[in-house]
């Protein structure tokens, strides 16, 4: 059982990595998870204080990537359709790889350009905003890219150490 719980332990913690990207999946929270799993096992000793302060950052980091575009485009005089036209354009960087891993980059920044001329703003101001949607969108997902990050090296390091006891006869 404690083999099962491992590995659906590490597959949740690389959908959250993915998660990081896609914005239909919540990413640390589904790291975290896969983390709590891991201390479920009957190989790993439990550890409330690491469950607590990894959950209380995955749910932090949920609520900044909620604030942190927001902010970005508020600060730099963007619109709703700027974060919109972000979004959009990280689902069609993820849909159409037409620029490869640069795709992730440019396909936001000119979806927030968009949405902030969908919004009727001059040129320069849809620059701008466009920019601050999309710095916005990049210090978020970096943020949730982290802390899965740092989740799944919390993972690999238990699973190491504890490896005797989880691959043990019986386990």
């Amino acid at each position: 059982m404690d083999i099962f719980l491992i590995l659906l332990g590490l597959l949740l913690l690389l959908i959250g990595l993915l998660g990081s990207f896609l914005p239909a999946l919540p990413g640390p929270p589904l790291s975290w998870v896969g983390l709590l799993l891991l201390y479920l096992t009957k190989s790993v000793p439990m550890n409330w204080w690491m469950l607590g302060v990894t959950l209380a950052m995955a749910i932090l980091v949920v609520i900044l990537d909620y604030i942190i575009p927001a902010a970005g485009t508020k600060r730099f005089g963007g619109s709703k359709a700027g974060i919109w036209g972000t979004t959009i354009g990280l689902l069609v960087a993820l849909v159409f790889p037409i620029f490869g891993v640069l795709g992730i980059i440019i396909w936001p920044f000119l979806g927030a350009l968009a949405g902030e001329f969908l919004n009727k703003a001059g040129h320069k101001q849809a620059f701008k905003a466009a920019f601050g949607s999309f710095l916005g969108f990049l210090t978020g997902t970096f943020l949730k890219f982290l802390i899965c990050m740092i989740y799944l090296g919390i993972f690999i390091w238990k699973v190491w150490e504890y490896k005797g006891e989880i691959f043990s006869l019986g386990g």
